[in-house]
């Protein structure tokens, strides 16, 4: 199934270019995901962490320069989302490719969760991680072109599972309880894709019977795009955050991302994004 799409999709569409001239740029869209190998593209990538992660969420942690990076980033792939009309970078997130794993000695994500589910799993798997979003663009449409480039990503690379960790801030007033107790009734994943916080905080701050919840725009995506959530989160002191540990199968992606996204045609892909959200 997955060498049929990637098929389909090769077929549609050629392969992306690396540079900084994307396809969707020449098309006339707002906003263009792609990967970059651009050593200056990687270190505004890695100031927009920088700046996100210490003083949203008041993470503290060692970054000389004012750059956030780690032994992880000199083997993944960088995904970019450049808004067309100012030139900015506004999206980003980092894909380890799962035959990339021996040189790093496992996927970030063991740092934080007991994890044997991931050797149980049959087909490509990668992680994603450092996801960040300029404050200016959280409206929709950013995160979902980011998540298109993605999908396609897992069909063209026959990537069948993405696993990775999706934050709270903790320092943002999110009623984690409530969001949580959804989690739970809505998103979690079956036992025997389940995985373990090495450190866990309770209890949940907040409400958990409140009657809306306020969730992170990544979280939400992330939950949008038919991820789901494999168990409880762990607590990472130095981000203050929680970090739920995700799994996305290529099987249960939505067919409207599918369809409205994996097309030749990109224009107006920002204004779709935005109905779609």
């Amino acid at each position: 199934m997955l060498a049929q799409a990637a098929g389909r999709i090769k077929a549609l569409r050629p392969p992306f270019r690396p540079r900084n001239r994307p396809r969707d740029a020449e098309e006339g869209s707002r906003f263009s995901a792609y990967f970059t190998r651009s050593r200056r593209e990687i270190l505004k990538v890695q100031r927009l962490r920088y700046r996100i992660f210490s003083q949203e969420y008041g993470a503290s942690f060692s970054a000389p320069f004012g750059l956030d990076r780690d032994r992880f980033d000199r083997h993944c792939l960088h995904l970019v989302v450049r808004d067309n009309r100012t030139g900015e970078l506004v999206g980003y997130t980092r894909v380890l490719p799962g035959d990339r794993v021996a040189r790093t000695g496992g996927f970030y994500s063991a740092s934080e969760f007991h994890m044997p589910l991931v050797d149980t799993l049959s087909g490509g798997v990668a992680e994603i991680g450092r996801t960040c979003i300029h404050p200016d663009h959280r409206g929709g449409a950013v995160i979902t072109v980011l998540w298109a480039r993605l999908a396609r990503y897992m069909l063209e690379n026959e990537v069948r599972y993405l696993i990775g960790c999706a934050s709270i801030a903790l320092g943002e007033d999110y009623n984690v309880a409530a969001i949580d107790q959804r989690i739970r009734e809505d998103h979690l994943a079956p036992a025997g894709l389940r995985v373990t916080p090495r450190c866990r905080l309770a209890p949940m701050p907040g409400d958990a019977v409140a009657a809306k919840v306020r969730m992170p725009p990544l979280l939400k995506a992330y939950l949008r795009m038919g991820a789901r959530v494999c168990g409880e989160p762990c607590w990472d002191p130095a981000f203050n955050c929680l970090d739920y540990f995700i799994l996305m199968e290529v099987d249960r992606l939505p067919a409207r991302y599918v369809q409205h996204f994996l097309q030749t045609g990109q224009a107006g892909v920002a204004e779709r994004a935005v109905a779609m959200v």
